[in-house]
């Protein structure tokens, strides 16, 4: 397989004229010439103050074209990129850098100022994103002077002007790691996966052969590029291929994406589950629920007329010009992806993880199996630990290009997962059917056996509850044998129809009643217990499940 800096090499040479990046908040634009010169800046920058390739840099601020340029400078100069979620709080993003033994620090203004500088131990300077100037430097490697000097010294570097005839990157093997990211994990540890150039090239080849992106394509990127699913299929892909990436640079509420959408009209939908799932809860389903919509959709010849006009209107709302919506991040709720199939919306769901940074499984909207996580990549293979792995579930393992090189300084987590025969232990459960279809469950920790033997996945049942009336988000838990649900209310519902506490408490067991309906009877909920706040969530949002269960 090329080396994995190589593949920009070839893209921002070949793309020079077109543009790369826009932020949509700001409106400015860099065309792959100007990347290819700002990464050959801060590539000057590195050699002059010493670092070495195989260093490890790290990049902590919010999405933006900075953000872009300081991590591809890092991967292309051969050094060892460490991006670190701008949500983690300021102790664990100390930790991070600490660990990682970062040697550079490119962060937001906003983020440090909330960081000790003094307790940064391995770190020889630290630089803004906001305006490339140095927030912070020990004694010793004079980073302020280098700075200074830069761009005196980039002209007599290039006297004849930086042309894409004078790119040239790391030519460092891709069995060497490219970068470290330290997951959120629901468990309260993080770790540092390292995936090396192939993990990384494994990706994004796969996404150029499939054409998810392609030369002159454009593509919106709203998810965080410090999660391993951003990253790939936002940036490092759209960018090996000559594509037009638009930053959203903001929190992505259903509103104001939407409005991105129309404005940018991507080729390619890349989203976790709770954007569409929001959309059908807060728009779709209460249209289809109405007494009229209702009885209209029980009619054979009509309700296809009514999923027709439904599905335009959301294609529309998603610009109208895209090939398909990869949904993934996060299992997507059964009824919203029942829905979306039925009405024939041109959507597909994969799976993945950090450790494989992060693509296990895709198919194709057009031959994509409800339920399912698509079919295992090539490269890449997948066991499921149970007698009957069709149809009995039993934990997925993995192996190939993608999966990392165990966790950073941390044997006997590596140990806990990957065995001598490269076989990743996932933590999910699920089927596998001949064609390498996957089929997830829930997580293997999660799992409650019933008193009765019965394996109950409580992510099933709140994909359910989290569709009933009055509910924003829930938790199954096991109380003394019993299931129990914690529910944070939709309080915005509730204050719109002026509904009392008690008359809450009243609404919630019929909600319970309903959704038993729904359930197999080693299922049933014997409790809904309110919440007074939002669960506690890891910055990639998934909720700290350890906090609850105790």
């Amino acid at each position: 397989m090329q080396r994995f800096a190589k593949i920009y090499e070839k893209s921002f040479i070949e793309n020079w004229e077109l543009p790369a990046l826009t932020e949509y908040t700001t409106r400015r634009q860099l065309r792959y010439g100007d990347l290819a010169r700002e990464i050959a800046m801060l590539h000057l920058l590195f050699e002059t103050i010493g670092l070495k390739e195989g260093a490890k840099v790290a990049v902590c601020g919010r999405d933006s074209i900075s953000w872009v340029i300081a991590y591809m400078a890092t991967v292309t100069y051969g050094a060892v990129v460490v991006p670190i979620l701008a949500d983690f709080n300021p102790v664990d993003i100390t930790h991070i850098v600490n660990h990682s033994e970062a040697k550079l620090l490119f962060i937001g203004d906003n983020v440090w100022e909330h960081i000790d500088p003094e307790s940064l131990l391995n770190v020889k300077a630290v630089l803004s994103l906001d305006d490339n100037g140095l927030l912070y430097e020990k004694p010793g490697p004079e980073v302020a002077r280098n700075l200074k000097l830069l761009r005196r010294r980039f002209r007599r570097r290039y006297p004849a002007g930086f042309g894409s005839g004078c790119i040239k990157y790391s030519d460092r093997d891709n069995s060497e790691v490219a970068e470290i990211n330290y997951t959120s994990g629901t468990t309260g540890f993080s770790k540092g996966v390292m995936l090396t150039g192939e993990n990384l090239a494994g990706n994004v080849v796969f996404g150029m052969e499939s054409e998810l992106h392609f030369r002159s394509s454009r593509a919106l990127a709203f998810l965080p590029l410090a999660h391993a699913y951003g990253c790939a299929f936002d940036m490092l892909t759209p960018l090996a291929v000559g594509s037009h990436i638009t930053l959203l640079c903001k929190t992505p509420s259903p509103r104001v994406l939407l409005k991105a959408m129309a404005e940018v009209r991507p080729h390619l939908v890349v989203c976790v589950p709770l954007i569409l799932e929001k959309i059908y809860k807060n728009q779709i389903l209460p249209m289809i629920s109405k007494g009229a919509m209702r009885w209209t959709l029980a009619v054979p010849f009509l309700d296809s007329i009514i999923y027709g006009q439904i599905r335009k209107k959301l294609i529309d709302a998603f610009g109208g010009e895209f090939e398909e919506v990869i949904v993934g991040g996060a299992p997507l709720n059964h009824e919203v992806e029942d829905f979306l199939y039925r009405i024939k919306f041109p959507f597909t769901v994969g799976y993945g993880m950090t450790e494989c940074g992060p693509l296990i499984s895709y198919t194709p909207w057009r031959e994509f199996v409800p339920g399912s996580s698509g079919r295992v990549l090539p490269g890449m293979e997948a066991i499921v630990m149970s007698d009957d792995p069709e149809h009995e579930s039993g934990e997925i393992c993995v192996r190939g290009m993608n999966v990392m090189q165990g966790y950073y300084k941390n044997p006997a987590a590596t140990e806990n997962v990957l065995d001598k025969e490269g076989w990743l232990k996932t933590g999910d459960m699920g089927t596998r059917s001949p064609d390498g279809t996957l089929f997830l469950r829930g997580r293997s920790k999660t799992m409650i056996l019933s008193a009765s033997g019965q394996n109950i996945y409580p992510e099933e049942i709140e994909s359910k509850l989290n569709n009933m009336p009055f509910v924003a988000e829930s938790l199954v838990v096991e109380r003394d044998g019993r299931l129990v649900a914690l529910v944070y209310p939709d309080y915005e519902a509730v204050d719109r129809l002026g509904i009392s506490g008690a008359d809450l408490q009243s609404a919630m067991e019929n909600v319970r009643r309903e959704l038993n309906g729904l359930l197999a009877p080693y299922e049933q909920v014997s409790k809904i217990q309110l919440v007074p706040n939002e669960f506690e969530k890891t910055p990639k949002r998934s909720v700290k499940r350890f906090l609850y269960t105790q």
